[in-house]
């Protein structure tokens, strides 16, 4: 597991950009920018923030590889206070004033999933906040209670994942994704 820094972009690359180079893809920064910010950006502009926010002291999130050196994994970690979504929402509720530090977004190569890639991730993000002095991590996944969950927006993680890696549930929200209820949940 490594911090995406600048001397890694081109593996972040690997992992956010869109399948079409024109195309206008999330590149992490939907929940970290305020929404007008957010949809005024396009695809160069998405990237070039991204590329900027790995030359950051701290890194935007966390890379996985395998055994043979390539990048498999992603996960966004940073401080909630960084995140205007989280920051700012109304139906996920800040639990104390802890400065938290959010895990949102979880993406593993195809080929490499079902392989203990996300364990790791979450594993490889928690270590890092800590490491960078976080007094917590928590994540907002879906508690999806053994349905399937649309890939598309598998990101978020589920509940049973967040689980097994050591997380318990502190607050319920308002808020849903693909159906879905989402819960806060934090690092033991």
């Amino acid at each position: 597991m490594e911090p995406a820094t600048a001397d890694r972009f081109d593996d972040v690359t690997t992992m956010l950009a869109p399948k079409k180079p024109a195309a206008v893809g999330c590149w992490c920064l939907s929940y970290r920018l305020e929404p007008r910010e957010n949809q005024s950006l396009g695809p160069r502009e998405r990237r070039d923030r991204m590329r900027a926010l790995c030359g950051e002291a701290v890194s935007p999130g966390v890379l996985a590889y395998d055994a043979g050196g390539d990048v498999v994994g992603w996960a966004g970690v940073a401080p909630r206070s960084q995140l205007y979504t989280f920051e700012h929402s109304t139906k996920i509720p800040h639990v104390d004033d802890v400065q938290a530090w959010s895990l949102w977004c979880l993406k593993v190569r195809a080929g490499h999933r079902g392989q203990g890639v996300a364990r790791a991730l979450i594993a490889g993000a928690v270590d890092y906040a800590i490491a960078q002095g976080a007094p917590v991590v928590e994540s907002y996944p879906v508690d999806n209670r053994g349905a399937k969950v649309d890939t598309t927006m598998a990101f978020v993680g589920t509940r049973a994942m967040f689980e097994a890696a050591g997380f318990r549930v502190v607050a319920d929200t308002s808020s849903t994704l693909a159906g879905h209820p989402r819960v806060v949940m934090r690092s033991a």
